[in-house]
């Protein structure tokens, strides 16, 4: 495994590695269970200079995809948390790198390279959920600008954030092609912000419904060109599933480790329970299935480093994403049955990986989302 990775990768593992196991692991169940956004997590990764970390070094950063991979995957390994925390500050940045004018990029990326600023990115909606295409907010043109009208949820990070990227259709039609993007100050007169949901999993980091009600935004607020914010996203979408990948690999590193270490020290009929070979295969298996995934979500995360786009990164980016967060799910399911009566404890940090897993499942478009995508580009068909 190492061998597909630079020095400076190794470097970049090893660090994290080390940060997490000292600094996050600590902290992991107590920020799950107050379900408190952890700002001294996001201070953490401020001074490890880390915001910046997938883009060119302009910026700061590694250029890295596969950097930014095994970061998420070491962090996630402790904490979801805290490694949901980059990739947070990494979408809007990406957005608005792909599709930014130049004062647009001028204005936020420094910000959030530092860390004063922070954003989110908004385009679920009650009534589209995965289907980003039949969004009903609207934005509608007015002198100097457009008013945006309309709702949202599930908006994560958005009551922390500065600005939020708001998806919304210039047009009544149907088409992709109508849907723009636009970066939303919080403060924005007509603006709120809903209660944070109380959710099972990904406690940390608050998700919120969006209430828009004729907001105003600048011409100047519209990322990219007209009708180009629905290709803005999907490719941004594309770039960063290799990242929602590793943080499937992390849970599921994450609970093999635990789950080693709970059956290396419980004792059942006279003998320790790693001793038994139904648990060791089931151990060998949690290993397998873990390690497949680790390899495709690096091959996508390599992709995006190559410079590959578009339809040829996507189904395999959507492979990344599905095949690493299903393996989360049924690696951490086979280690809370190791745990056994335990596993369903809170004394316990294994039920947290469990209740997380199900999330990434589910988030950044669903597993079957994945699956349609997947076999679109089998069967040369091209969705709308």
């Amino acid at each position: 495994m190492s061998a597909q990775f630079t020095e400076d990768q190794l470097a970049v593992r090893d660090l994290i590695r080390r940060v997490a196991r000292e600094k996050v692991a600590p902290r992991a169940d107590e920020i799950d269970r107050t379900a408190e956004y952890p700002q001294d997590m996001f201070d953490m990764l401020r001074e490890l200079g880390l915001f910046t970390l997938p883009f060119p070094k302009e910026y700061g950063g590694m250029d890295s995809m596969v950097a930014a991979c095994l970061a998420i995957e070491e962090f996630g390994r402790v904490c979801y948390n805290t490694a949901y925390l980059l990739l947070l500050q990494w979408v809007p940045f990406g957005a608005i790198l792909a599709g930014g004018t130049a004062d647009q990029k001028q204005r936020y990326l420094p910000g959030l390279a530092s860390g004063e600023l922070r954003g989110a990115i908004s385009t679920t909606e009650p009534q589209s959920g995965s289907d980003v295409a039949g969004i009903k907010t609207r934005a509608v043109a007015a002198p100097g600008g457009y008013r945006l009208s309309g709702s949202k949820i599930w908006c994560t990070n958005a009551s922390v954030a500065d600005f939020v990227l708001v998806a919304a259709k210039t047009a009544d039609a149907g088409s992709s092609a109508s849907i723009n993007l636009f970066i939303v100050a919080c403060d924005s007169k007509g603006f709120e912000i809903g209660r944070k949901e109380d959710k099972m999993g990904a406690r940390g980091v608050p998700s919120c419904p969006l209430f828009l009600e004729d907001v105003f935004v600048p011409e100047a607020c519209r990322l990219g060109d007209s009708g180009n914010g629905f290709k803005v996203v999907m490719e941004a979408f594309n770039k960063s599933r290799p990242l929602i990948g590793a943080r499937g690999v992390g849970l599921s590193q994450g609970a093999v480790d635990h789950a080693t270490t709970y059956v290396q020290n419980r004792v059942a009929f006279g003998q320790r329970i790693s001793d038994f070979q139904g648990i060791r295969w089931m151990l060998a298996d949690m290993a397998i299935q873990t390690e497949a995934a680790r390899n495709i979500v690096y091959k996508s995360a390599a992709m995006v480093d190559a410079g590959v786009a578009g339809s040829e990164l996507a189904p395999i980016a959507a492979m990344a994403k599905c095949f690493a967060t299903d393996t989360a799910m049924k690696v951490a399911t086979d280690a809370v049955q190791l745990f056994g009566a335990s596993g369903i404890s809170n004394e316990y940090p294994i039920n947290r990986y469990f209740r997380d897993a199900k999330v990434l499942q589910i988030i950044e478009g669903t597993n079957q989302i994945q699956r349609n995508i997947i076999a679109n580009h089998l069967l040369g068909r091209v969705a709308r």
